[in-house]
């Protein structure tokens, strides 16, 4: 994590762990100290499984450590999409467990007393386009129907909830808010080792193979012996298991947060502290931190040295939804890979007997992850897959992956256009 990432510059104490350095045996071993492996940790160490988690840099150094912090419900589909795509039943039991990561993630919060600068007061969807704007609608219709706490936003109310008239409408999800990521991941940490969890650091697992019914993870100075081993790696997912990281295509998100902005100037900006993304296919994402700064996040280039050099298209987007913030500069500036899955769906994969593997989240990792990470520690736990409120499936590699970047770079042109004629 690069020094100019603001969550690392303001996170809670990081969580007090050595590096692995001899060998030992666990009901559970997790590959991966992210929202996915924390949350399962935690999850896991509370029913008294022995558990154990290798990190191969530090807790949260990944995308958990990154991302824009946004705690929003539900998935890329609505409601009635998911229904029509997994049926009545397992599409139901998904939209519910889906649209609830809210209470999945604040909830943990308030049991544990995370301090991660918690704060519920919503998700606004803004829409750029009459297009976008019906979609947002149908959208919003499709949960209330449900009797989810969301509603319509018209084109007023949405200039005042955001400080910016650039938006036609929108909806409102009452059930979101945003954290401090890294220091909630720390936390979950944190709660997961006080439960009696075993975290080691800078213990990159080199290797996974089968020792009869068990698996071992060999690290440079110790293995693990495990019934059980959870994969929890997300867009950093490397070679472990053969195949797995073709599953995913990571994609560079990078975000600029600017100097605390003082109170007369920002006052009419996100007034009641709520997160925002909107309906772009290359979407803009912001909010206000705990000290007043704007961040601005959305699609950054594909390459992993990014720094403030590459600013230019949050710069854009600043200028033009706050114009009075045009002089005001960044303070902080990072970026982070987001795993997205071919199908938009979060994957929660069995590889072999005991092998288990969640990612993939589609830029909605706070609260998915968090999700996914409980419902693998039910799976180890003897759970079956039929009673997991998500599909839980065989691995399928992306056919043609090695070009998948290509065609990423072709879409996300495609996409830039696309949005530009369509605000037109």
């Amino acid at each position: 994590m690069t020094s100019s990432c603001l969550w690392a510059s303001s996170a809670a104490p990081d969580v007090q762990a050595t590096a692995l350095q001899a060998d030992r045996a666990v009901d559970v071993l997790i590959v991966g100290a992210g929202f996915t492996g924390c949350a399962a940790a935690l999850s896991l160490a509370l029913r008294g499984v022995r558990v154990a988690v290798l990190e191969a840099k530090t807790v949260g150094w990944g995308a958990s450590g990154r991302t824009g912090g946004q705690v929003i419900p539900g998935l890329k589909y609505d409601p009635d999409e998911l229904e029509a795509m997994f049926g009545a039943e397992l599409g139901a039991r998904m939209v519910q467990a889906a649209g609830a990561v809210g209470d999945e993630v604040f909830g943990l919060i308030e049991r544990h007393a995370i301090d991660c600068d918690a704060q519920r007061k919503g998700w606004l969807q803004p829409a750029y386009s009459t297009r976008s704007l019906d979609l947002a609608l149908q959208r919003c219709d499709s949960w209330q129907r449900r009797g989810a706490n969301v509603g319509a936003v018209d084109r007023s109310r949405m200039a005042q909830l955001l400080g910016t008239d650039h938006y036609l409408g929108g909806w409102e999800d009452r059930r979101a808010g945003h954290v401090q990521p890294l220091s909630y991941v720390r936390g979950l940490a944190l709660a997961a080792q006080r439960a009696g969890a075993e975290i080691y650091i800078n213990s990159p697992a080199l290797s996974l193979s089968q020792q009869g019914a068990k698996w071992q993870v060999a690290c440079a100075q110790g293995a693990v012996v495990a019934a059980q081993v959870l994969i929890a790696t997300n867009g950093y997912t490397d070679g472990l298991w053969p195949g797995l990281r073709r599953t995913v295509v990571p994609m560079m998100s990078y975000q600029a947060a600017t100097v605390p902005i003082a109170a007369a100037l920002g006052q009419s900006i996100l007034p009641e502290g709520h997160a925002a993304s909107d309906t772009r296919r290359l979407l803009w994402y912001f909010r206000r931190d705990a000290h007043g700064r704007l961040i601005m996040g959305g699609r950054g280039p594909y390459r992993e040295d990014q720094g403030a050099d590459d600013d230019q298209h949050v710069r854009t987007a600043v200028n033009r939804l706050f114009p009075q913030l045009r002089n005001t500069p960044f303070e902080f500036h990072w970026a982070g890979r987001v795993a997205m899955t071919q199908d938009h769906i979060p994957h929660l994969n069995q590889l072999e007997q005991g092998l288990w593997a969640a990612l993939g989240y589609n830029g909605r990792g706070v609260g998915m992850a968090t999700l996914l990470g409980r419902l693998l520690a039910d799976l180890a736990c003897g759970v079956p897959a039929k009673d997991i409120p998500f599909p839980v499936t065989s691995m399928r590699p992306i056919v043609g992956y090695p070009f998948t970047r290509l065609v990423a770079r072709a879409l996300t042109n495609y996409y830039r256009l696309r949005d530009t004629l369509e605000a037109r």
